[in-house]
């Protein structure tokens, strides 16, 4: 997964990338769901904690590769990510953040610079947004895109495996789809483990512990018609609830729905 020569090899033209161009506007303070930005390019979740707690949270993220799937890492201290970007910058390239103290959100600003610490380590997690390209190659409605909303996102009683002080709940993000076009679904995504790959459920809320299905947790609610059914994917929102249960000291998790856009290509994620 190694970014274009011309990145590397500093042309000009690297400034010219689609995620590139989409990390300059929201470090310039744009703001919006990133779902369908820079097609073609690879989004990630994310998460900051201190060098004290990571550990614990990279083998969390290996116990739990559905809901965690680790595309990028940085260095202690270091904001930037060169693998996912030559001029990336995690303190100020995503949309909007959320701060923890002790499992509780203490604010939501649209850039961490001020919070950064020498001691703290990023996690970019894949995102289901890079295998809905794949599905809407295929024709298959994605319906938070079409009522331009965020994607709906819920916790559910499906546990994760504990690694640490790090243990909770899973959340899903869901899809409404057709059964024949929920078969395809899983076939599309399955090939795309790094960004969650297949659905962990299809139908039948209440049996994950999803009270009503128009009240997600995070995100936006969207519209779901007759002939359709609920498909739900693990989602990278998951460390945010296992930060609350855990009540982590310190932490930085992006905004649930907008997410780091970065250089990687998500053909080359799909496993053929």
């Amino acid at each position: 997964m190694a970014i274009s020569s011309a990145a590397q090899q500093g042309d000009d033209r690297y400034s010219d990338l689609p995620s590139a161009v989409a990390r300059r506007e929201y470090r310039a303070g744009k703001y919006g769901s990133t779902a369908g930005v820079a097609p073609g390019y690879v989004q990630g979740n994310l998460v900051i904690l201190p060098e004290a707690q990571a550990s614990a949270f990279h083998r969390f993220c290996q116990l739990n590769p559905k809901p965690c799937p680790i595309i990028g890492m940085s260095d202690v201290g270091n904001p930037s990510i060169p693998a996912l970007g030559l001029d990336l910058d995690i303190r100020t390239d995503i949309p909007q953040y959320v701060v923890w103290k002790d499992g509780e959100a203490i604010d939501r600003p649209y850039e961490v610079a001020k919070y950064w610490r020498d001691d703290l380590v990023s996690f970019v997690i894949g995102c289901s947004y890079s295998f809905e390209e794949a599905m809407m190659a295929d024709d298959l409605p994605i319906r938070h895109i079409e009522q331009d909303v965020l994607v709906p996102m819920y916790r559910t009683n499906i546990a994760c495996k504990s690694a640490g002080p790090f243990a909770g709940p899973m959340v899903v993000s869901m899809r409404p789809l057709k059964p024949a076009d929920a078969i395809r679904a899983v076939q599309i995504t399955s090939r795309f483990p790094a960004v969650h790959g297949a659905p962990v459920h299809l139908g039948l809320p209440q049996s994950i512990g999803i009270k009503d299905i128009n009240k997600p947790d995070y995100g936006d609610a969207v519209h779901i018609n007759d002939d359709e059914i609920p498909v739900f994917w693990a989602c990278g929102v998951t460390p945010q609830a296992v930060i609350a249960a855990a009540r982590v000291p310190f932490a930085i998790t992006h905004a649930p729905g907008v997410m780091l856009v970065t250089d990687l290509k998500n053909k080359h994620l799909a496993v053929l």
